[in-house]
């Protein structure tokens, strides 16, 4: 707790010195140095819970894609994943065909000449 304290009052005292135009400047109140001791426990146990959340989920996801791989042999989501690409992109195609004939086509025609 002591070293959290003194750590956070060292970095206060650290910002306080620095010129009111810096950048890194930040106007930490002096009620943060107390409540550093306190909360660094809390940070702590939030920080090791949340990698093992992830671990964890981690974990499942691998599992699951490994299951599914071996259940799901034949390719109908390869398929399906084809069939909206092409979906997709052939609407895209259209939209920007219809942009450059609106657009770029009247100047890259040139000029016309009798």
């Amino acid at each position: 707790m002591f070293l959290a304290l003194a750590c956070a009052a060292y970095a206060y005292h650290v910002d306080a010195r620095r010129p009111a135009d810096d950048p890194k400047k930040r106007d930490y109140p002096p009620v943060a140095i107390i409540l550093a001791p306190i909360m660094l426990p809390v940070f702590a146990v939030l920080y090791v819970s949340l990698f093992i959340l992830r671990a964890v989920l981690y974990g499942i996801f691998l599992i699951l894609f490994v299951i599914t791989l071996i259940v799901f042999r034949e390719s109908f989501l390869l398929r399906w994943l084809h069939k909206i690409a092409t979906y997709i992109g052939n609407k895209l195609l259209d939209a920007n065909t219809i942009l450059i004939r609106l657009f770029v086509k009247p100047w890259a025609e040139g000029p016309r000449t009798f």
